[in-house]
Order: C-alpha cells, then structure tokens, then sequence
C-alpha cells in the first residue's frame, strides 16, 4: 500500500510506502488517472516500482523523476521491459539516467542536431543483444512522438541496456568500446590490412578484446601463458599485439597481464591469415 506523494501524469506518480517515509516512483497504466495526493493505493504484479532512496550522478533521485517529462519515464519502462524479457534478470536503477538520456535524444532530434557516436558500429558487435534491444526505443519514439532516432543514438542506448545488465556503468562501457576501436585501428595499422568487420575473425578478435580488458579492469589474470610458443611461430603477430597491450594499457590506466599478449597475437594471426586468403 501506498500514500500518493504527486501524481506526474495518468500512468506515473511518487508515493510513499504505507507507515514509513520511504519515496517511491510507481509507473504503470491508469496508476495516477484520477488520483489525488494522500489518497491510499494498491499495485499489482503489473507496476514497476523504483526507489527513490539514493542519489544519481545527475544529483537526487526524486528531483530527477519529477524533472524529467514522464513520457519518457513510462518509454525507458518500456525499454527495460524488452531488457528484462531479453536477459530475464536486469538493474532496473538505470531507469532515470535512461530517461534523462532519452529525452535529450529527442531534443537533439527536433532541433536537428545529431550526437555523433565513433564508436556504434563496435557497440552494435560487441553488445549485439544489447543493441537489439535498444532498437526497439526507435519504433516506441516513432510511434508516441513521431521521432526517428538515428543508430548513433540507439548505440548510446545499448550502453544503458548493457549497465542494466551487467555491474558496469555506461561510461565503463563506453571505454571499453573505445579501447576495442583503438586496439582494432592498432591492428590494421600494424599487419597493414583493413579488417572485414564482417569476418568470423573480426567478431573473434573483438570478442578476445572486449573480455581482455574486462579481466584487466578486475584485476584477473590468465593462467596458461603461452608467449613463447606464440612469439616462435607467429613473430610479427606477437610484436604486434606486445605494442598494443603497451598502448592499451596507457589508455585504461590499467597494465595488461603479460599473458594476454599470447593470446592477443594469436586473434591478430588469425585475422593477419583471413586477410592474405
């Protein structure tokens, strides 16, 4: 049970919960139609409630949902709905940054102005599922307010769908997807090819480096070392992926294992072999 605090519009209100202090932000159809403040209501199965105990980035979470309009509130609901059903178990807290994030896309998008994003196409492979998921934000938008994203924008999406998803917030998913695209820039620097990011090698490499700077930012290491069988056979890959692992690990303020760089140079054969065939 819950006591109405403010009714943000027919389908989203704060209340707070029967015999404490505690906010809340309840998103359902109908929830606030009609409804008055310190009137009692009941939810069902079919609302979404958030708290609005902590604090954002973006400062306290009860002015943030009452800043923002609530369409798009009830549209990052959505969003996170197709999450959950995706990945069945998702941290719905991104809620409020999503929307935020939403709404200014929108404004972008009616004044014309278009957020660039250099790194979409390595968030579309390395957070596929996430990125499907982020896609059906276009035909909601198109539908409710008659607004095309463009894929830049979704891609900025997918990184909130992934934070959902995993202990990791946007702006760690944003520099791993950067580190990715600094490594592959590297790699066709170094073997001289340009690589088919439509290659069972590419999406193989990528993959390699999505989860080897996943294991550097936790301080994992790899047990098996295989450098020296590696730097016999495959020299220039070796050499190649030792001046990458140095580069990358300036970039992220993390050193890199050494035992990765077997394993790196390995991907950069492959990739290095698919392109001469």
């Amino acid at each position: 049970m819950y006591r109405v605090e403010k009714v943000l519009n027919h389908n989203a209100l704060i209340g707070i919960l029967e015999n404490t202090t505690q906010e809340y932000l309840i998103l359902g159809k109908g929830i606030g139609f009609g409804k008055h403040i310190s009137e009692i209501i009941e939810t069902t199965d079919e609302h979404k409630i958030y708290s609005l105990k902590e604090s954002t980035e973006r400062g306290d979470k009860k002015e943030l949902a009452t800043s923002i309009d609530p369409v798009y509130l009830e549209i990052a609901n959505e969003i996170l709905d197709g999450a959950e059903e995706a990945f069945k178990t998702i941290d719905r807290d991104v809620l409020l940054p999503l929307a935020d994030h939403i709404e200014y896309a929108v404004k972008r998008s009616k004044n014309n102005e278009q957020l660039k994003n250099p790194l979409t196409d390595d968030i579309r492979v390395l957070f596929h599922s996430e990125f499907k998921v982020a896609e059906a934000a276009r035909e909601i938008l198109s539908n409710r307010l008659d607004v095309n994203l463009t894929d830049d924008e979704i891609g900025y999406i997918a990184l909130h769908v992934h934070s959902s998803i995993m202990d990791q917030a946007v702006s760690q998913a944003m520099q791993m997807a950067d580190a990715v695209r600094q490594c592959v820039s590297m790699v066709e620097k170094e073997t001289g090819k340009k690589i088919d990011t439509q290659s069972l090698s590419y999406n193989r490499l990528l993959n390699h480096i999505r989860y080897m700077i996943a294991r550097t930012l936790k301080g994992e290491v790899i047990k098996l070392d295989m450098n020296d069988y590696i730097n016999a056979s495959a020299a220039n890959s070796f050499q190649a992926a030792t001046k990458i692992c140095k580069e990358l690990s300036k970039s992220l303020g993390r050193d890199i294992h050494d035992a990765e760089i077997g394993y790196l140079a390995m991907h950069i054969e492959r990739v290095a072999l698919d392109e001469m065939n």
